[in-house]
């Protein structure tokens, strides 16, 4: 681990939060804020592709900018509002953890993770989480506030610039420059709780003027709010879809998913059918194997007879366990009968490779530690 000393003071903060933050801001915004500057349109193309194409984290780095420009572009906007508090890399160097300070003190947490040729990023939605799943650190603290779309984008855009420049530590098995193939919103947080946000991120990660991430390398993962899957399914861009669901029916699923009091199993289903009818996309069900609590063969069946007949594939999880915590991963051998009951009955499953968890890799997990040695 390692520590990262130099926080911005509370006054420091608060001069941060008074600046215009670019990541907010539209293309069309942009321009408008350029306008009030007195600059031409022509300005704001050039800003727009030091931020999203070179991945700029200050003005001074905008040479083709007047040297006046930049200086007052300091003085009244920020780009990036991310502060890196502590990062984190496994013993086997492919999973990198980082924790980060926004504007208002808050922290969040982003993952990457290494893999032959995948560099894929896991990050957050919210600061905290309201949806209050049992198994989760994260939601064990509740939620604190909403992202805004500049600080989800922002998450990307570090470990974009991270994998484009080969100095940068912490040195990793990869060859560097590289670039990030694939993103992942499973970090803090229930994306479809934020979903404005969220979606306006979206469009400018896959913005070909933009980050210009193909939408089929994304994928967006909830616990199932039904209105907000109906939603997406109308979007119009090819990102994943994946449902948090754990198990197969409303007695054990409420349980571990609060949220399924008022969205059910069936509902939820529902809702996915109506999904990929709309879209012809198939759906991820992911499947956090839990010890002694949704891992019986009894429950695969239970899983199997309802989703044979859907366009669907299950991601089964081994946990991520939280110290002290009554949710511990199920065992290898049970873990291999679930998967194979699933398959036997034609249901496409796999097991997702567990990452970082000497490093806290799981979600709202470094947060809570660092929050914990804090109050200590």
């Amino acid at each position: 681990m390692t520590a990262i000393p130099l926080l911005p003071t509370p006054k420091e903060r608060d001069a941060q939060a008074a600046r215009r933050s670019m990541l907010d801001l539209s293309r069309e915004e942009l321009t408008a804020f350029m306008a009030e500057l007195g600059q031409p349109a022509f300005r704001a193309r050039q800003i727009w592709d030091w931020i999203y194409k070179r991945y700029a984290v200050t003005f001074e780095e905008m040479t083709n900018l007047p040297r006046e420009l930049r200086t007052r572009l300091a003085d009244a906007a920020v780009i990036s509002p991310l502060t890196v508090i502590t990062e984190t890399l496994s013993l086997d160097r492919d999973t990198q953890k980082v924790l980060f300070q926004l504007p208002d003190g808050e922290t969040i947490e982003t993952v990457l993770m290494l893999y032959d040729k995948r560099r894929t990023l896991c990050i957050s939605s919210q600061v905290g989480c309201a949806m209050g799943c049992t198994f989760c650190a994260t939601a064990q603290g509740g939620l604190a506030r909403n992202l805004t779309a500049g600080e989800i984008v922002a998450q990307v855009l570090y470990f974009a610039r991270y994998l484009n420049d080969p100095d940068q530590p912490p040195h990793t098995g990869i060859q560097r420059p590289a670039r990030v193939t694939n993103i992942v919103l499973m970090g803090m947080g229930e994306p479809m709780h934020n979903y404005n946000s969220v979606w306006t991120a979206l469009r400018r990660l896959t913005d070909p003027d933009a980050f210009g991430l193909g939408a089929r390398h994304i994928t967006l993962s909830t616990v199932g709010l039904v209105p907000m899957i109906d939603r997406m399914a109308h979007e119009g861009l090819q990102i994943g879809l994946a449902v948090s669901l754990h198990a197969p029916n409303d007695e054990l699923r409420t349980q571990l998913v609060p949220v399924n009091k008022g969205y059910g199993v069936d509902d939820v289903l529902d809702a996915v059918d109506r999904y990929t009818n709309e879209t012809g996309r198939r759906v991820t069900f992911e499947y956090a194997l839990m010890r002694g609590i949704n891992d019986s063969p009894e429950l695969a069946r239970e899983l199997a007879d309802k989703l044979a007949p859907r366009l669907c594939h299950v991601n089964l999880i081994p946990l991520n366990p939280i110290p002290d915590s009554p949710f511990q991963p199920a065992s290898d051998a049970d873990t291999a009968a679930f998967v194979q009951i699933l398959r036997e009955a034609g249901v496409s499953a796999t097991v997702r490779l567990r990452r970082g968890i000497e490093i806290n890799a799981g979600c709202g997990q470094l947060r809570q530690a660092e929050q914990t040695k804090s109050e200590e």
